[in-house]
């Protein structure tokens, strides 16, 4: 059996997930690479500043420049009438690391039901993409010169009480990679934040890989949002010119083991979707974090495909924001 059997999708869920498809198919060439001309014909995009009201709670939407050479920004979503001082998250969103930004409607929309349901304050950032803005370690160059603007100038464009010693560094597939190597780049220079301290970390369906062919890559050939043809694409572009999927940016399993247990890193919070190719790997990085001595907590949904985040009238969504929220109060309470 190649797929696991799962219930059936929601009517909206199913005509996203036909556009999005859709979307894919227009804009993708045979050999996976992305065409970016056609991609933006059809890239679904929200502006800011606009409110919102989900769950009774109004939530406000900004756009904070912090490098316009690079295209680096911003964007910030502030829950209203909440008490503080509130949580910070800083975001890193999906997509292969080559599309898709804080302005795409399906990550305006989840971030946005983050901060009404977390009562959060939360600063996606735009990064740059690959191949076309530079491939590794670009990407994550920008999300380490994001969380220091954060640190440096929080207080000019949050205008809530926000603590940002308790600051929680998340993001959803190779969103969550890049979550992943900028919360070990902070904990190796902790001495260049001067107020920001990083309680935790968030990944959702973290986008890791190697030469190595999982049970679940090649049993999941069917599921929606993902296949491998997609991820060895990705890695293609993203990945330094000559280098394979044992790279350490892919595979962070490669990187030395000493030096990384001796890091001050968070706990962490780990997200595995039983209809997700990534599965095995997300495993194996649990497994890796607690050999390194890190604390883990895995939340794993049976029949989530990867990026049902992005969905929020499923009911995987609710699961989520229940242990994250619940992931973030532990932390926030212990320290």
């Amino acid at each position: 059996m190649n797929n696991m059997k799962s219930p059936s999708l929601p009517l909206l869920t199913r005509l996203k997930l036909l556009l999005l498809h859709l979307i894919e198919y227009i804009s993708s060439r045979s050999d996976g690479t992305i065409n970016r001309r056609l991609f933006n014909l059809f890239h679904l995009k929200t502006s800011a500043p606009a409110k919102k009201c989900i769950n009774n709670v109004h939530v406000s939407t900004s756009d904070v420049v912090i490098d316009p050479s690079r295209n680096l920004w911003l964007r910030l979503f502030t829950p209203a009438r909440a008490t503080g001082p509130l949580p910070l998250i800083v975001y890193f969103h999906g997509g292969g690391f080559n599309k898709y930004g804080p302005d795409t409607v399906y990550f305006d929309d989840m971030c946005s039901h983050l901060a009404a349901r977390l009562l959060a304050v939360v600063a996606s950032v735009n990064y740059r993409i690959a191949p076309e803005h530079r491939r590794y370690p670009s990407q994550y160059e920008d999300g380490f010169d994001a969380l220091k603007f954060i640190d440096q100038r929080h207080n000019d464009f949050i205008y809530v009480n926000t603590d940002v010693r308790k600051c929680f560094i998340g993001g959803d597939s190779a969103g969550a990679n890049i979550a992943h190597h900028v919360t070990v780049r902070a904990a190796e220079q902790a001495d260049q934040f001067s107020q920001l301290r990083i309680a935790g970390m968030l990944a959702l369906q973290p986008f890791f890989g190697g030469e190595e062919r999982t049970d679940s890559e090649l049993r999941l050939t069917k599921v929606p949002v993902l296949s491998v043809h997609a991820t060895d694409a990705y890695w293609r572009e993203f990945l330094p010119e000559g280098a394979d999927r044992n790279h350490p940016a892919a595979h962070v399993f490669a990187s030395g083991d000493e030096q990384f247990r001796n890091l001050d890193f968070p706990a962490s919070l780990v997200v595995v979707g039983g209809n997700d190719p990534l599965q095995d790997w997300d495993r194996r990085y649990v497994e890796w974090l607690k050999g390194c001595g890190k604390r883990v907590v895995v939340a794993e949904y049976p029949y989530a495909f990867h990026g049902f985040y992005a969905f929020p009238e499923l009911p995987e969504f609710k699961l989520l924001v229940d242990d994250v929220m619940d992931f973030i109060r532990e932390q926030v309470n212990s320290s």
